[in-house]
């Protein structure tokens, strides 16, 4: 079993963003999307603070986030990265294997990344985790560089959201090209 400690909270503040980001998309009547929780058994409690120090995974997580976007279902996973290379690492099979299936069965399925710094947000495909993740199971890098990237699904931050509905319409566009 996995273990849950502090190193859990590194994607918190790109975790808040989003989370913004999809309440204002509801608000908007644009998507309806929700954070996946993850279940956990707690095994220590700071009776201090009564906060979690210490549990375990009871499952395997699939994303971060599930839902609709105008009637297109999608699910995503977030990630931050500190460099301009990301760890393939960061991404578990299962969560490849239940995006792949997610994209067989009519949904969208992609990944944000935040790349720390250079306070830019990248939209990758699932195409292109795919190619990446097959890469790396064929002897290939383990990790890919931002250079890598297609310059077209990086996106700025705007007013404190994450606007990733810009990149996910780009995305089907050119799905249908």
């Amino acid at each position: 079993m996995a273990t849950w400690n502090s190193r859990g909270l590194r994607g918190s503040t790109l975790e808040e963003l989003i989370n913004r980001t999809n309440e204002k998309y509801r608000e908007k009547g644009l998507a309806l999307i929700q954070k996946v929780p993850t279940p956990i058994t707690p095994v220590q409690i700071d009776k201090e603070s009564r906060r979690i120090t210490l549990a375990y995974f009871e499952q395997k997580s699939t994303v971060d986030y599930i839902g609709a976007v105008q009637g297109v279902p999608v699910c995503f996973d977030a990630k931050e990265c500190r460099t301009d290379t990301f760890p393939l690492q960061n991404i578990h099979e299962h969560q490849v294997e239940f995006m792949r299936d997610f994209e067989k069965q009519g949904g969208v399925a992609f990944m944000l990344i935040f790349y720390v710094m250079r306070n830019r947000f990248y939209y990758l495909t699932f195409e292109q985790l795919d190619y990446f993740w097959e890469r790396a199971k064929q002897g290939g890098r383990k990790s890919f560089r931002m250079e890598e990237t297609k310059e077209e699904y990086f996106m700025e931050g705007m007013g404190g959201i994450v606007p990733y509905l810009k990149m996910l319409q780009k995305d089907l566009l050119n799905r249908e090209a």
